[in-house]
């Protein structure tokens, strides 16, 4: 393996750079972490990881004069590391340490160490495999925890005893399931048992590390299987209750309703399979998030989650803000399609109106179409005519969406008449009755009454003048008469 190691490494000129350097430094130096992972797993990676035995800061700084003057170098004093951006890639410099921890804490104290040290502070084996850029040993692969071996066999293993590991920097076991999620690796038993045993230590982990995590789970192709790992190891209880509060099926009189925990799942990996807007999967995670406050049994009608879409607007930025998710136009997304996710499904049946069309693609505006992907994906049916069945009906109303907007554009609704207008026309000063007038015409426009044009909306905007006993000016008069 050293042989193939070595041409790959001669097929990047940084290796030689790095090695060069580092000869002139006396710090033997090393390529480790995800990158050596990648290079076996054969996926694309360019973040580089090197770590040196003697001063990471020191190396990164010679090896950007050896790159010239399109090398980007940030030093990082405190943490004892240094970034080189060049030409796409980011290359990262550390040296070589060992590390200590308190109860209290995961931030570390930090020692100088060997390349043994160093790995044995690693996260998982597949991540402590480093390989040599030293003249007499180039490109062989040093591997101290038969990482590669579980790299073959899809395992994901702490280096050391888990306790250990997990104790030390708690955020390692959301990498563990994170990882696990993005290769479709499995974590390995005493593994997964040591993030049982230690889950109550994710608390001294700060929100935003542990939203990063999930955010990585939730963009990966199939994160369904991350989310059952935090589950049933007790993490996703404690950084995520509410989807928690999801699981279970009660039965009274003989009457179940289905698993929404289960049921999110599925269509979180349904919609993952038509995008990787990470926005619109947080939508698909949080479209129910509110029926187990909503849910009532009625025993002519078994299980209701009325108003559930509503609630769960409602707490969107609730959530948001305490996962410290952004609280910008994002969240404000999210929040949108959940309110309106039951939309579309109520309108797939052949007696659909333009005027529910309308009403639709007016409050949803340009997410229209992530909407129906949304709805799209919330249809779980394991009965394949039913599913068939949903699947031509949301094809009817796509084209009814397309239709109403071409005529009608209320996808971006701008009033055809103005409140100026409405001033100009009947001589009155700015009030709340010329936003009821507007709100009149608006209507109008999405009942159908009138078209979404100046003209008909002026003629119209008269005659509502005129029930709340407003005269237009003289100038007006003629058109306000009725035809």
């Amino acid at each position: 393996m050293s042989q193939q190691f070595e041409e790959h490494l001669q097929s990047n000129t940084i290796f030689s750079i790095v090695s060069a350097v580092s000869k002139s430094l006396g710090f033997p130096a090393y390529v480790i972490g995800g990158y050596v992972r990648d290079l076996i797993l054969k996926r694309p990676s360019k973040d580089i990881d090197f770590v040196c035995v003697g001063s990471g800061i020191k190396l990164a700084t010679e090896v950007a004069k050896q790159l010239g003057n399109e090398a980007k170098l940030s030093v990082f004093k405190n943490f004892g590391t240094a970034a080189i951006h060049f030409n796409g890639y980011e290359y990262e410099f550390v040296g070589a340490r060992k590390e200590s921890y308190r109860e209290e804490s995961r931030n570390p104290t930090v020692e100088n160490g060997t390349l043994a040290d160093d790995q044995n502070r690693r996260d998982f084996t597949i991540n402590a495999m480093a390989i040599s850029l030293s003249e007499e040993s180039y490109g062989e692969l040093l591997d101290p925890f038969n990482g590669s071996e579980d790299l073959r066999n899809m395992i994901i293993r702490t280096p050391l005893e888990p306790g250990i590991t997990f104790s030390d920097d708690p955020l390692r076991m959301l990498r563990a399931i994170r990882f696990a999620t993005q290769l479709h690796f499995d974590v390995e038993p005493d593994t997964f048992q040591g993030i049982i045993d230690h889950v109550d230590r994710i608390k001294i982990i700060s929100q935003e590390r542990i939203s990063e995590e999930l955010n990585k789970i939730i963009l990966a192709d199939k994160p369904s299987y991350g989310f059952q790992l935090l589950f049933h190891s007790g993490l996703l209880k404690l950084i995520f209750p509410e989807m928690v509060d999801l699981h279970g099926v009660e039965k009274i009189n003989g009457k179940g309703h289905k698993d929404n925990f289960f049921h999110t799942l599925q269509v979180l990996d349904n919609i993952c399979g038509m995008t990787d807007n990470l926005w619109l999967r947080w939508s698909a995670i949080l479209h129910d998030i509110a029926k187990p406050a909503t849910q009532r049994f009625n025993e002519k009608v078994g299980w209701t989650f009325h108003g559930h879409e509503d609630l769960g607007a409602k707490w969107v930025p609730k959530i948001f803000k305490r996962m410290k998710l952004p609280l910008d136009d994002r969240m404000r997304y999210v929040q949108k399609l959940v309110k309106l996710h039951l939309r579309p499904i109520a309108l797939v049946n052949d007696r659909v109106t333009d005027s529910a069309i309308r009403r639709m693609v007016f409050e949803a505006g340009e997410d229209v179409n992530d909407l129906m992907t949304l709805c799209k994906a919330d249809v779980t049916s394991k009965n394949p005519e039913r599913v068939k069945k949903y699947q031509a009906n949301f094809k009817k109303v796509e084209k009814k969406i397309r239709e109403v907007e071409e005529r009608d554009k209320v996808m971006n609704f701008n009033p055809p008449v103005s409140g100026e207008q409405i001033i100009e026309a009947f001589d009155i000063k700015p009030s709340k009755l010329i936003g009821d007038i507007k709100n009149e015409i608006k209507e109008a426009i999405l009942n159908g009454s009138i078209k979404n044009e100046e003209k008909e909306a002026f003629i119209f905007m008269l005659k509502i003048g005129k029930k709340h006993g407003l005269t237009p000016r003289e100038k007006y008069l003629s058109a306000s008469k009725d035809k």
